[in-house]
């Protein structure tokens, strides 16, 4: 018999990938300052984000918070629009708001035996139901410091006191104002040569972010300032150009919250100077110097710098009010708008 040549078969080539594993979708975003990658195939959603969450990360989606930013604002499960193409978020910002499976553990619910016979809650005749209730929904439903900034923890005690500021949560709970996130600002990323940008609200109170610490990052701003701050930017809820409506509210708005603290007892005159916002209205607009642009409170423009202390603030108020009994006493006209 004649013998078979035995010849090797020729291999083949690699297939080339197809269409669908070249077009997967890379989705970074950060939790607790840690960035996380995962690939997506090209139809995925914001929902299938979530569910990708809980499964690599253990994060379930009832804690999951996400702050998309540029315009999108904050999102969480069950989402408002579940079939949010994750195409379209893969240019922008997300950090992720949530408990890690740590954190979730450590609370552990209290023993029985440690816990005392509790008599039922009986309900106080004075207890105005009416107004907690609306305290509790028209404030800060979330705090957010900067992780990866150093005292962060400082920097949450400053948010927690602007929540708590009596004046604050008095003017918030009459103009039912209900803002998701309140949040620091980093200064690195706000901050050019010709200005400075001291609070920014997105979306009308979906987040509102505040400049918080100084330049240098070796301190904090004063608090009556970035609470001045704060004050127009809860006037953006409403209006977002700076124009004759905006800037009435924005008083209306400060007055209130001088007002509230006033009455808690407060040392809003005192050892501290005074900040009457009818005097920075005649002053040429020394505290931001005119910069004001698209919802943000900018500090710039050629102006003079907020940062006074007690005397220097004393006296430039005592020229201002000269100035106007000197205009009042020729017969000038009053401040341009």
């Amino acid at each position: 018999m004649a013998e078979l040549d035995s010849q090797p078969a020729a291999s083949l080539p690699p297939s080339p990938p197809s269409a669908k594993e070249e077009a997967s979708i890379n989705i970074t975003f950060t939790h607790h300052g840690t960035p996380h990658t995962f690939d997506f195939p090209p139809s995925s959603t914001i929902t299938d984000l979530s569910t990708r969450i809980h499964t690599d990360l253990s994060i379930p989606p009832t804690t999951q918070k996400f702050i998309i930013t540029p315009k999108l604002g904050v999102l969480k499960p069950p989402f408002t629009t579940p079939s949010l193409a994750l195409s379209t978020l893969h240019s922008k910002k997300i950090v992720l708001l949530a408990p890690t499976p740590a954190e979730l553990s450590s609370i552990a619910p209290p023993s029985r035996s440690s816990t005392p016979a509790l008599k039922p809650a009986q309900p106080t005749r004075h207890r105005d139901w009416r107004k907690a209730q609306d305290e509790a929904t028209y404030t800060f439903h979330t705090l957010l410091p900067l992780p990866y900034l150093p005292n962060s923890s400082r920097s949450l005690h400053y948010l927690e006191r602007l929540r708590a500021d009596p004046g604050i949560v008095s003017s918030m709970r009459k103009h039912r104002f209900s803002v998701g996130v309140l949040t620091e600002m980093n200064p690195a990323e706000h901050t050019t040569h010709e200005s400075r940008t001291l609070g920014l609200n997105r979306n009308r109170g979906e987040v509102i972010e505040l400049r918080l610490r100084t330049d240098a990052y070796d301190g904090y701003r004063d608090y009556k300032v970035i609470r001045d701050t704060l004050c127009h930017e809860l006037a953006h809820n409403v209006y977002g150009e700076h124009d004759r409506d905006f800037w009435e509210l924005t008083r209306e708005i400060e007055r209130e919250v001088r007002e509230g603290d006033w009455r808690s007892g407060g040392r809003a005159v005192g050892e501290e100077v005074f900040y009457d916002p009818q005097e920075r209205e005649g002053s040429g607009g020394h505290v931001d110097g005119g910069g004001w642009s698209g919802g943000e409170f900018v500090l710039g423009g050629g102006g003079v710098g907020v940062q006074l202390n007690r005397r220097e603030a004393m006296a430039k108020a005592a020229e201002e009010r000269m100035r106007k009994q000197r205009g009042a006493g020729g017969g000038g006209g009053g401040a341009s708008a």
